[in-house]
């Protein structure tokens, strides 16, 4: 396996050990100490930021939660990733009581790996969108 194809299993290992299965193991396993989440405030921009958006907003908020990956680019050490989180709100949600709803969070991500690591992310989503639906409710 060539280190683009790596890389790309390094993400779809993190999008489902991590994101789906709450696996702190492998989260401690695949991020890079000098990690960077380029997107985060600057006071949640480290791997304990990230760690706390899916352990304790996200999988609290979405028990069900799963990750579908619709397409991988792969590119010298970055690997962009457009992917769907799915999941029933049956919890809390950054004060949002739960409404039984299906979501879907639309979700683009740019991941820079070193040595099979998250060094660097940035993402788009639809967060926003979605607690907007979910206040209507």
């Amino acid at each position: 396996m060539d280190i683009l194809e790596q890389n790309k299993s390094v993400v779809r290992q993190f999008n489902k050990e991590v994101i789906e299965q709450g696996n702190r193991e492998t989260f401690n396993t695949l991020i890079d100490p000098d990690f960077i989440n380029q997107t985060a405030p600057p006071t949640a921009n480290g791997a304990d930021g990230m760690w706390n958006t899916f352990y304790n907003i996200l999988r609290p908020a979405f028990p069900d939660l799963k990750v579908e990956i619709y397409d991988q680019i792969a590119e010298n050490d970055k690997v962009t990733t457009r992917k769907a989180i799915v999941g029933t709100h049956q919890g809390v949600l950054m004060g949002i009581e739960p409404t039984g709803k299906q979501i879907k969070i639309d979700v683009i991500d740019i991941v820079r790996l070193k040595d099979g690591k998250y060094l660097e992310h940035w993402g788009i989503n639809t967060l926003q969108s979605i607690l907007m639906e979910l206040k209507k409710v």
